[in-house]
C-alpha cells in the first residue's frame, strides 16, 4: 500500500474579484476557492510557486493541508486547475473540502511498473487506455497512485483491464470492470506498413483536393460578387425608340 504524503498549503483570503484578479496574477498568486462539506465557499488567494510544487505532489488524488488565514488547517483535495492556453501556468484553482468520516469520490492515477516480455522480446508496442481510475473511499484510505505491473502482458494476447487490479485496502474501484487498461500490440507487417503509408497518402491527397476545391468555390464566389457590385449582372434596358 502506498501511503499519502503529508503536504501543507498556505493561503490567505481574498477579497479581490472580477478582472482585477489579473492583478494578483502579475504579482505571482493564483486566485482560487475552497467550498465542500456544507461550508459556504470562500475566495482565496495563493502563491503560484507553492501551488504549483505542492501539486506536483499531490495531484488530485492525495489530501492537502490547506491553512487560510491564522485559521486551523483544513482536509481539501485539488481539483485539476484551469491552465492558461498559452503559457499552460495555473491561472485558477479550486479545493474540495472533505470530512474524514464521508466517502468521497475522486481519481487515482496509475502508475506503470515492471516490463511486458511481448513488448521487450517480440517487439511489440505498448499501449495504455488509461492513467487513472474512479474511486469511492474514506478519505484516510487515498493512495496517491495504484501500481499496474506491465510483467503480466506476456503475450499480444493479454491485456489488463480493471477488474485485475489489486484494490488497496478501504478503496472501491468505481471505473467499468471491463475497461481495458494496457496490453501490448504486435508488430506490423511490412505489408500492413505499406498499406497504412498508401492510406495515409490517400488521406492527404483527398485533403488537398477538398481544400483546393473550396477554394475554387470561394474564389468563384468573390468573382461573382465583384460582377455583381460592378453592374456585370444587372439588366442593360432597352434603347428608347426615337
Amino acid at each position: 500500500m502506498v501511503e499519502q504524503k503529508k503536504i501543507s498549503l498556505t493561503a490567505e483570503t481574498r477579497s479581490v474579484t472580477g478582472k482585477k484578479v489579473k492583478n494578483l496574477r502579475n504579482e505571482g498568486i493564483i486566485p482560487a476557492v475552497v467550498y465542500g462539506h456544507k461550508e459556504k465557499p470562500e475566495s482565496l488567494s495563493i502563491k503560484k510557486i507553492d501551488f504549483v510544487k505542492a501539486y506536483h505532489e499531490a495531484g488530485t488524488s492525495t489530501l492537502v493541508n490547506l491553512k487560510i488565514d491564522d485559521s486551523k488547517s483544513v482536509k481539501v483535495l485539488v481539483h485539476e486547475p484551469q491552465l492558461d492556453p498559452v503559457r499552460n501556468e495555473p491561472v485558477h484553482v479550486d479545493f474540495y473540502r472533505v470530512s474524514m468520516d464521508e466517502k468521497i469520490k475522486t481519481e487515482i492515477p496509475l502508475e506503470f511498473i515492471g516490463e511486458s516480455a511481448a513488448v521487450a522480446n517480440m517487439d511489440g508496442a505498448l499501449i495504455t487506455n488509461r492513467d487513472n481510475v474512479e474511486v469511492e473511499c474514506l478519505p484516510a484510505d487515498l493512495v496517491s497512485f495504484i501500481e499496474i505491473d506491465l510483467s503480466a502482458l506476456g503475450t499480444f494476447e493479454d491485456q489488463i483491464t480493471v477488474a485485475d487490479i489489486k484494490k488497496p485496502a478501504g478503496i472501491e474501484i468505481i471505473t467499468e470492470p471491463e475497461a481495458v487498461i494496457a496490453f501490448a500490440e504486435a508488430p506490423r507487417s511490412e505489408e500492413e506498413m505499406a498499406e497504412l503509408e498508401e492510406s495515409a497518402e490517400d488521406q492527404e491527397k483527398e485533403a488537398i483536393e477538398q481544400i483546393a476545391g473550396e477554394d475554387a468555390e470561394a474564389t468563384e464566389g468573390e468573382t461573382a460578387k465583384d460582377d455583381s457590385e460592378n453592374g456585370k449582372d444587372k439588366e442593360i434596358p432597352e434603347a428608347e425608340s426615337k
